[in-house]
């Protein structure tokens, strides 16, 4: 077949693992341009591999899955067909008049590999960046000690580091499940999970429960984990604030009724707290997309999520998308989608040979996709937060912005959009360029309008035309970096 075709996948989780594999069998030179120094994504994150040494299995699932994609992509890294930019990130992207995608690179972190160029072109784009934790703010988790659930996850999985001995879970949905396993497998202490949902969701969904047997299977793994460590699992339960001098010492939780408005007397204290993991679904990587300006739609979560076609290819020609970004629904939906992209980046639309692999997947696809919305229904955010919030809590950690100063500048500087509260507060004006608290300014600029209206205010944090913080010096030499 033609090695022609240069195919960029960027993100090496499950779906740009499965997206590049494809991709080189079906004939197509790729470029995997990585953010970390090894793949795996975050849900196959592992200690720093060795030579000779098998990579440890340890708290992971799915990882015969992870072993055949690695297999194809070391293949392809020998063959000389793959090349694989770990430490590396796209801080620019654009489509050029005759369909050329060229993405400027930068590195992720001042050490380990260097990414060896700065420019990259390519026929075709696989977009896989992920997602990561969704955040609220509560009162006092501006406090040291106060972590995503993703980020207690990593240090375990990547360094084996507990970020606390007596850790408290809070937020919504199945993630927390793993993360109290994964800690209490590496000797921490789990002192509570705090889930806001009631469960009585799910029974509405029994179908589409059903239709995934493999997430039956895990879940009961974390039940059994749960049980034999004596981890509390409290539904109908949420964080009210969380307290300490210096660093995280205790939390209040409070039992809340359907409505989400907490229960009065229901309010305990859980001392000696010291780390605390938070979790509210998640927030699509789509700021690459955005660029291109493929078309989106908010998703029954909330996340703003790219528009695909069976194909996984977005409104842009020679552009697809898959896994999280295309709606989040974990890591086997992640790999099916990344199959079909990899599929369709190296063929084109050109005749498919392989139409029972395509139908294969989309069976996948369907049965994951539909048990997604099922999980996002069962495990919505919690409307209590933005009512329970004090003036004095901080909403923008990097800017140290509070509800107060968001609440004034939305009912007295008609700031009814993230990005008049950015102008008006310097809310998601720091490091983070508000990815940790852009959806919350979002849901307080909006303050109950419409979903119509909240979709368009999502969708406005997400165009940025450099996508990540990147020195002048990048920009400033643009015009001096020979493509590839």
């Amino acid at each position: 077949m033609s090695q022609q075709i240069h195919v960029a996948v960027i993100g090496a989780g499950p779906a740009g693992l499965a997206a590049a594999a494809n991709a080189l069998a079906y004939g197509a030179r790729v470029t995997c341009i990585d953010a970390n120094d090894q793949p795996g994504g975050q849900y196959w994150r592992h200690r720093y591999e060795q030579p000779g040494v098998q990579p440890d299995s340890t708290g992971h699932h799915d990882w015969s899955t992870y072993l055949s994609l690695r297999k194809a992509f070391d293949a392809g890294l020998s063959a000389g067909t793959l090349s694989y930019l770990p430490n590396t990130q796209v801080w620019m992207a654009q489509q050029d008049a005759d369909e050329t995608i060229t993405l400027q690179l930068t590195k992720a972190t001042d050490a380990g590999h260097d990414a060896g160029m700065s420019t990259l072109a390519a026929d075709r784009l696989v977009v896989a960046t992920g997602a990561y934790d969704r955040q609220i703010p509560i009162p006092g988790w501006d406090l040291p000690g106060v972590m995503t659930a993703g980020a207690v996850q990593a240090l375990i999985k990547g360094q084996g580091v507990l970020a606390g001995q007596r850790i408290v879970l809070a937020g919504t949905g199945p993630f927390l499940l793993p993360v109290a396993s994964n800690v209490a497998h590496a000797g921490g202490k789990v002192l509570g999970i705090c889930e806001s949902a009631d469960l009585t969701g799910w029974l509405k969904h029994l179908k589409e429960s059903l239709a995934v047997p493999a997430k039956g299977v895990e879940g009961a793994e974390y039940i059994w984990d749960l049980l034999r460590h004596r981890i509390p699992y409290k539904r109908s339960t949420v964080i009210t604030a969380i307290h300490g001098a210096d660093k995280v010492e205790a939390v209040s939780i409070a039992r809340t009724d359907k409505s989400g408005a907490v229960i009065g007397g229901s309010e305990e204290r859980i001392e000696n707290v010291d780390c605390v993991g938070l979790g509210f679904g998640f927030t699509t990587q789509l700021e690459l997309l955005t660029a291109f300006g493929v078309d989106t739609h908010v998703d029954v979560d909330g996340s703003l999520v790219a528009d695909v076609d069976q194909f996984q290819t977005t409104s842009r020609s020679n552009i697809l998308a898959a896994g999280e970004v295309t709606g989040i629904g974990g890591a086997a939906l992640a790999v099916a989608e990344g199959t079909v992209a990899g599929y369709r980046a190296a063929l084109g639309q050109r005749q498919h040979p392989d139409r029972a692999l395509v139908n294969r997947e989309l069976k996948t696809i369907k049965r994951h996709r539909a048990f997604a919305r099922a999980m996002h229904q069962a495990h919505p955010v919690p409307e209590y937060w933005s009512a329970s919030l004090e003036e004095d809590t901080v909403v923008c950690r990097c800017e140290e912005v509070t509800a107060g100063q968001i609440h004034d500048a939305r009912d007295h500087l008609q700031a009814k959009d993230a990005r008049s509260i950015k102008s008006t507060t310097r809310a998601g004006m720091g490091w983070c360029q508000g990815r940790v608290c852009g959806y919350a300014a979002s849901c307080l600029a909006t303050n109950g309008d419409t979903e119509e209206r909240f979709a368009q205010v999502v969708a406005s944090t997400y165009k940025r035309p450099i996508s990540i913080p990147v020195p002048l010096g990048e920009i400033a030499d643009l015009d001096e970096s020979p493509k590839e």
